[in-house]
């Protein structure tokens, strides 16, 4: 049986809908316990979220099943005397605590960073918000797509005349879960090297910014602003999508053997000395005269034929592809990608969900059980708190054990 990283680890987890879930989905495929704070009756925002609305109506959207597997479920009301002290518990005795409330929240709750602390000097409590608990918009409400409006991503999304367009996926949430994935994980790392805590502030706004690559570099180091180019790479061409007899193909011949080798193999070398594609900085300026005589020779034959005799030459081509497809390739399941689990809210129906595309050791690590129904661990919940609170004192001692003995 193989040992995860975060065997051991307990989080505490207050999030709804996707950043804060994905977070903890990644610690959870990771080897951590995750426990789930959910408000009785109605739990997650993201259990009536998705395409299925029987699901919703059952407490088990899409949404919720996608970012949930291999969590546990109590439903706990923070302004209840006897839910507070369980949850005092459970604090007690957590390694991490992780919510995404807006900033102020937790502290109106009784909850502030001070009193965790003292609570819980080694606890790890991290906070995911639109733009972080410090500064002039710390209390504005923020969705995934306000903050690709924010962070500029949408500016640079589309054409010159459909920009600015939001990307189609949940990129800030998802983004804003890793970053804060990551953030603990090193923070936890700290801990065991010094006994402390930690409080973490993490902005999607920031976090998705620092994504952004060169369309934010280039600005900031040359003063170049980035524009919308469609299906192109603005530091290359040729390298974007291209069409071919059945269907879009995606190039990338970034380096000049690369842009030679392309022009040969698809019939048209005369590309190579032609003045306006000889260099780089050419075939940016001259990019649609040669994405089109580019087309006009990868219409001869299907891009799947394209993409293995490109690959086989050494230049990165690849087709693009629907979700679905994306999904069968033969390379995901080689690699143990998609687990297939029991349907929490369809019996005898399986459930599928993705990992996280990190092998440990050659291992891919899914999860161990389904999203749970809504409470469906309340019955669990002392016994829960007595056990984290025994395994927090025994890992206090074991830090204090040893940063006696290195002191010695």
């Amino acid at each position: 049986m193989h040992v995860r990283p975060l065997d051991g680890i307990r989080v505490l987890d207050l999030t709804n809908v996707l950043a804060g879930p994905y977070c903890s989905y990644q610690l959870m495929l990771m080897g951590a316990e995750v426990v789930k704070v959910e408000r009785p009756g109605q739990g997650d925002l993201a259990r009536s979220l998705g395409p299925d609305p029987s699901l919703n109506r059952d407490g088990v959207g899409a949404s919720f099943l996608a970012q949930n597997a291999g969590k546990k479920s109590l439903e706990l009301d923070l302004k209840d005397t006897a839910d507070r002290a369980l949850f005092e518990d459970l604090l007690t005795g957590a390694d991490v605590l992780l919510e995404n409330f807006r900033a102020g929240v937790l502290e109106r709750m009784g909850y502030g960073a001070e009193r965790l602390a003292r609570l819980n000097p080694r606890l790890v409590y991290c906070s995911i918000s639109g733009f972080g608990h410090t500064g002039p918009m710390r209390e504005a409400p923020a969705y995934d797509q306000i903050i690709q409006g924010l962070a500029g991503m949408m500016s640079v999304t589309g054409t010159p005349d459909t920009a600015p367009q939001r990307i189609g996926f949940p990129v800030c949430d998802t983004t804003g879960g890793l970053m804060a994935a990551f953030a603990i994980s090193t923070a936890l790392l700290h801990r065991e090297r010094t006994g402390a805590g930690a409080r973490l502030d993490v902005s999607m706004l920031e976090a998705s910014l620092s994504t952004m690559g060169w369309a934010v570099s280039n600005y900031l180091v040359s003063g170049i602003a980035p524009e919308p180019l469609s299906d192109q790479n603005p530091t290359a061409a040729p390298s974007g999508t291209f069409h071919t007899l059945d269907g879009p193909l995606n190039i990338a011949a970034n380096q000049q053997r690369q842009f030679e080798a392309l022009c040969r193999l698809t019939g048209v070398p005369e590309l190579i000395t032609d003045p306006r594609f000889a260099e780089r900085e050419q075939r940016k300026r001259h990019r649609a005269e040669l994405n089109s005589a580019l087309n006009q020779a990868l219409a001869a034959r299907p891009a799947a034929d394209w993409e293995r005799e490109l690959n086989a030459a050494g230049i990165p081509a690849a087709r693009v592809l629907s979700v679905p497809d994306a999904l069968e390739q033969p390379q995901l399941a080689h690699r143990d990608f998609v687990s297939e689990l029991h349907h929490p809210g369809r019996p005898g129906q399986p459930l599928r969900v993705v990992g996280n595309g990190v092998l440990v050791d050659g291992k891919a690590f899914g999860p161990a059980s389904p999203p749970p129904l809504l409470g469906e661990h309340n019955s669990q919940r002392q016994e829960l708190a007595r056990r984290w609170a025994t395994a927090a004192r025994t890992a206090a001692r074991a830090t204090a054990t040893t940063g006696e003995t290195s002191a010695s």
